[in-house]
């Protein structure tokens, strides 16, 4: 019954939090729409890129590389392929919906919103898409986040978990800052890509949680 009740606190907290988070996203795409982060968009990119340095942008320019689709497409391939040759076929399931969902959620709000990209940095290519959410941030937080939430039930020391999640959370904070850094994206756009994400990611989790009940 503990163990029951355990349990079921751990899923209407998950609840809670992905509400909030999702209310929040809602907020920001709001205030994005009425023109009213701009002032706090553009300050913020200015202040990012009085930091540029040589060293520093070849680095995110790097960082960036690890977020497009053509890494995390076969790094994504490789990772399912490994839980299912290892007899993982759940983890695999799970990590193909994870991403899939996130390719599906990214597309909706960049269509739905249509934001126009800013004016990058470095004579860096502007792509394609528009700009509002960051999918590099948003594909960053579900690849790291349902990567270090599968594995890290498998490790029992507690500093082996806090080194994963710690090394998730820095990988997708560097690659959401090179987008800014390079000037693809606005600080909101990324901001907007993480609290997506982590809707997303806590939904799946708790959608796993219940049907493995």
């Amino acid at each position: 019954m503990r163990f029951k009740n355990a349990l079921s606190g751990t899923l209407i907290f998950g609840v809670a939090i992905a509400a909030v988070l999702a209310v929040g996203l809602a907020w920001l795409a709001t205030e994005v729409i009425g023109g009213s982060t701009l002032q706090f968009d553009l300050a913020a990119r200015n202040t990012i890129h009085s930091l540029a340095m040589p060293s520093l942008t070849a680095a995110m320019i790097v960082a960036s590389a690890i977020g497009e689709t053509y890494v995390l497409l076969p790094l994504s391939a490789a990772v399912v392929f490994a839980f299912w040759r290892t007899g993982n076929k759940h983890r695999a399931i799970l990590f193909v919906i994870a991403m899939t969902g996130a390719l599906l959620i990214n597309e909706a709000l960049k269509l739905g919103f249509r934001r126009s990209r800013p004016q990058p940095f470095f004579d860096y290519p502007v792509p394609l898409s528009y700009s509002f959410p960051s999918g590099h941030a948003l594909f960053s937080v579900v690849f790291c986040g349902t990567l270090a939430a599968i594995i890290s039930p498998d490790l029992r020391a507690k500093w082996k978990k806090a080194l994963l999640w710690a090394g998730a959370a820095l990988l997708a904070a560097i690659i959401g800052f090179s987008r800014v850094y390079l000037g693809v994206h606005y600080p909101t756009d990324v901001i907007a890509g993480y609290t997506a994400a982590l809707v997303w990611v806590l939904a799946v989790a708790m959608g796993n949680h219940v049907l493995g009940q």
